[in-house]
């Protein structure tokens, strides 16, 4: 059995409280009794993300610019959303819908992960979705320009190990849902 010991939180104030970004400040405690007064964390919301695929066999990806970083990805619909306000299946229902014009019937969970858990708060929930349809046009928000992109079912483990689809929770979500699909 492990020794390990939770950080004992001392203080906590926000430093930054905007709607686009959140962070605290905390000063804690390590357990060698070390104090460290200036660990920041991100408190960012829940992100439901979402492996769809057309009765083709096909994978529906969004091709978007990422701005932190200057470059366009291939990823899967995904987005933020409040759990007190709908559950993270719907919310993995309309992010499909509002960026790709496709509509899910119904989604099966996948996981709950962590993304990065040493700085920030929040779970990316994963589900995966068949027989996906497009119903309708593309809803952006403010900041999105999205181009829709189908690839073959087969030919996605190849774009990953060629890099061509680097982003953490796409990887996670199809390596653990086409896995589930067998």
């Amino acid at each position: 059995m492990t020794n390990l010991q939770k950080w004992q939180l001392l203080h906590s104030k926000m430093v930054l409280d905007h709607n686009w970004c959140k962070v605290r400040q905390d000063k804690i405690e390590l357990p060698n009794g070390k104090i460290v007064d200036d660990f920041f964390v991100h408190i960012k919301p829940d992100v439901a993300l979402v492996l769809p695929l057309t009765s083709n066999k096909e994978v529906i990806f969004v091709r978007q610019y990422r701005h932190a970083v200057g470059e366009f990805f291939i990823e899967l619909p995904a987005g933020s959303f409040d759990p007190a306000l709908e559950s993270a299946e719907a919310a993995a229902i309309r992010e499909l819908e509002e960026e790709t014009g496709y509509v899910a019937q119904e989604v099966k969970k996948i996981a709950t992960l962590y993304d990065r858990p040493s700085k920030d708060t929040n779970k990316t929930h994963l589900f995966i979705a068949e027989n996906v349809v497009k119903t309708s046009e593309q809803k952006f928000d403010l900041t999105e320009e999205i181009e829709v992109v189908l690839i073959p079912q087969k030919s996605v483990i190849d774009k990953i190990v060629h890099g061509e689809i680097s982003v953490v929770g796409s990887v996670a979500a199809l390596f653990l849902g086409l896995n589930l699909l067998g």
